[in-house]
């Protein structure tokens, strides 16, 4: 069980008596993804079930929330806290401590999810009344008291964030969800599977299908008079309890009424937007008044009214920032309805008529969907995991209102959303100054310039994966791009441009309009080879960048690469493709080997146009098919041989060349040969006997 560091009974357990606690709780608060039709996730929506128990005293009472979508969070989550009074004192000053640094985050920093876990344990446990199992109980930054009751019950089995947690503390993982495929690993799944290790003396969900179980033990615990099922909302304050002078004004004007009492009124669009006052001092007040309260003249109006002085912490403007890059021109309105419709390509009005802001954009007699192969919304949101939880939460919240007011013609703001795994430092940990693992960037862009930086991130592992830096790794890549540049330039020249560097670097840039390319280089028609390696390369590279693959696509244009250092003569219409692969990994490079391959006398361009604006290479898969094949021989299933056919050979072909392989034969000779199996271009398998 893991508590805010907030919550009130951790203050009890600071002042322990010999009080009965008795700890009720949330049972399946499932953050829920939408789903488009081809299964990528656009975002979080903000909705869990929950079941809230009533049990004891109300004094006594600490609701705990269960947030994983498993068995075992159901089964043990009404919990009895007892703990001995010299057991939770051996805690104290580390209870006390670790509150007071929490207490200096902010929401933002407790719910980043790319954050090392911290936490304390309380020194109490708490008893499961479903089958007597002792839990501990822990306080962590990561569980907000603003949000649900303060406490979860950690499912480290099926909970991303409670396993780091657990695996930071050693804490027990129990299997309680069996996924689909066998040999998915359990440990970190969270999505519906089958339950196990789930059964009480009571009650059992185990064997059921991760639906049904919730069904079953919510009935049970309703039938006990344990809980009732809820609707939990995960939208939360997010920084509002900040104040800053830079956030966003609310446009509130506070009245008072002939009886006294105060109310507010919301100010007319004509006097929008709302700026914050020029202030001098703007660092918070000692009264805790927000820094607008400052402006006594701006605060106070001439009619008796006063500005609401709390502003919203700045985000109110980033959660819809995306909708405002398609018309940012546009003085009147936030975007003009032809843009947004064109952009975010969700829903066109009728006829194209203009939908007037405020109608209804989901009545099927104001709008029209487009057909079923758009990608409504933004097409790629690319941002890491901590942005999950507050900014595309709140994004999509507003993008939701603004939808049913008819501002919009998409309901999910983002098609498909992909985020980066972190970088850790050398050391396997996550950057910080305090460990002094910290990568500073220029340090690298000084050592190898911006194109090898940009190529080592790219090429340290699967995008969404959390990756070791490796300054090796760097060294790496940068010979690869120095041999990218020997492929295109004359050695000597190369050697003369090294050696005058070295006596003058302040004219490096004229030096190197000096450098020659190399004379293998030749306007020819390429080889059958050559463009079978450079299709390779293209079909390799277009596919891996289109499925954010960038580790891969970087492996394919060095492969390539090694094949093309041992050609005799370049073909510079195959080496142009290959600059068009590199350049959105290397830009610089691959920008300047265009320029002199644009330059030469061997290009015999009228009009040359810049790397940046060339057309990408399209695949021919004529090129791509085989001439020959290899295939594998087996007799009675045991690989006897390979052979090499033609590409085009029929099945008797095949049968033909594999009894007279010279490796099978052995094994055929003096048997009576009973079935031969083909499977065109991939096995013959002889059954002998």
């Amino acid at each position: 069980m893991v508590l805010a560091p907030e919550h009130p009974l951790v203050d009890r357990l600071l002042k322990w008596s010999s009080a009965d606690f008795r700890i009720n709780g949330n049972i399946t608060a499932k953050s829920v993804w939408i789903r488009d039709t081809d299964g990528t996730r656009c975002g979080p929506y903000a909705l869990s079930e929950a079941i809230h128990a009533a049990v004891g005293k109300a004094a006594d009472l600490v609701e705990v929330e269960s947030h994983g979508d498993s068995s075992d969070c159901i089964v043990a989550d009404y919990r009895r806290l007892r703990a001995s009074q010299s057991n939770v004192a051996k805690h104290t000053e580390a209870l006390t401590q670790y509150r007071g640094q929490v207490s200096k985050k902010s929401d933002l920093e407790r719910t980043d999810l790319a954050k090392e876990k911290t936490g304390v344990f309380t020194g109490a446990y708490a008893l499961n009344p479903v089958n007597g199992e002792r839990i501990p109980i822990w306080i962590a930054d990561y569980v907000l008291i603003s949000y649900g009751t303060g406490a979860i019950m950690a499912v480290p089995g099926h909970d991303t964030r409670d396993l780091e947690f657990a695996r930071k503390f050693n804490l027990p993982i129990v299997q309680v969800v069996q996924p689909p495929d066998p040999k998915t690993d359990w440990r970190g799944f969270v999505d519906d599977g089958t339950s196990v290790n789930s059964t009480g003396p009571d009650v059992s969900i185990t064997g059921l299908p991760t639906p049904e179980a919730k069904k079953k033990i919510t009935a049970w615990l309703e039938a006990k008079g344990l809980g009732k099922k809820t609707i939990n909302y995960k939208l939360r304050d997010w920084l509002f309890s900040r104040q800053r002078y830079w956030g966003e004004p609310f446009p509130i004007v506070w009245k008072t009424a002939p009886d006294g009492t105060q109310y507010h009124e919301a100010l007319p669009e004509s006097a929008l937007p709302v700026l914050p006052p020029p202030l001098e001092d703007y660092k918070p007040t000692p009264d805790g008044q927000p820094p607008l309260a400052r402006a006594k003249d701006w605060v106070n109006l001439p009619d008796g009214s006063t500005r609401e002085t709390n502003t919203m912490p700045q985000w109110a403007g980033s959660c819809w920032y995306y909708l405002r890059y398609l018309d940012a021109n546009n003085r009147s309105q936030f975007c003009g309805v032809e843009s947004e419709r064109y952009w975010m390509g969700g829903v066109q009005p009728l006829n194209r008529e203009t939908v007037e802001p405020g109608a209804n954009a989901t009545s099927d007699s104001t709008v029209q969907r487009f057909n079923d192969s758009t990608k409504p919304g933004v097409d790629l949101y690319v941002g890491g995991a901590e942005h999950a939880v507050l900014h595309l939460l709140y994004a999509r919240f507003w993008h939701k209102v603004l939808y049913d007011l008819g501002h919009v013609s998409t309901p999910e703001p983002f098609f498909k959303l992909v985020n980066q795994g972190l970088i850790l430092g050398e050391d396997g940990q996550k950057m910080s100054k305090s460990r002094g693992n910290a990568i500073n960037p220029d340090d690298i862009l000084a050592e190898y310039g911006a194109d090898a930086f940009r190529l080592y991130e790219m090429f340290m592992g699967p995008l969404e994966l959390v990756k070791p830096w490796s300054t090796k790794g760097v060294e790496g890549v940068y010979r690869f791009l120095g041999r990218v540049w020997r492929l295109f330039v004359d050695e000597q020249s190369e050697t003369e441009f090294e050696q005058g560097l070295t006596v003058d670097p302040a004219h490096g840039a004229e030096l190197l309009e000096k450098v020659q390319l190399s004379a293998a280089i030749q306007p020819v028609e390429p080889t059958a080879a050559q463009l079978k390696a450079l299709h390779a390369c293209i079909k390799k590279v277009t596919e891996d960048l289109e499925a954010f693959g960038f580790n891969t696509a970087i492996s394919a244009l060095m492969v390539f690469l090694n094949e093309a250092m041992t050609w005799e003569v370049k073909p510079c219409s195959v080496l142009r493709d290959f600059l068009l692969l590199l350049q959105p990994f290397a830009p610089h490079l691959a920008e300047e080997l265009w320029s002199k391959l644009d330059k030469s006398p061997i290009a015999n361009r009228q009009s040359p146009i810049p790397l940046a604006y060339q057309p990408w290479p399209k695949v021919d898969p004529a090129l791509l098919v085989e001439d020959t094949l290899e295939i594998p021989v087996q007799v009675n299933g045991k690989l006897r041989e390979v052979i090499k056919v033609p590409a085009a050979a029929t099945s008797q072909e095949l049968e033909a060349t594999a009894l007279a392989a010279e490796k099978v034969r052995p094994f055929i000779n003096g048997k009576i040969v009973k079935r031969i199996v083909v499977v065109p271009k991939k096995l013959v398998n002889i059954v002998a006997g």
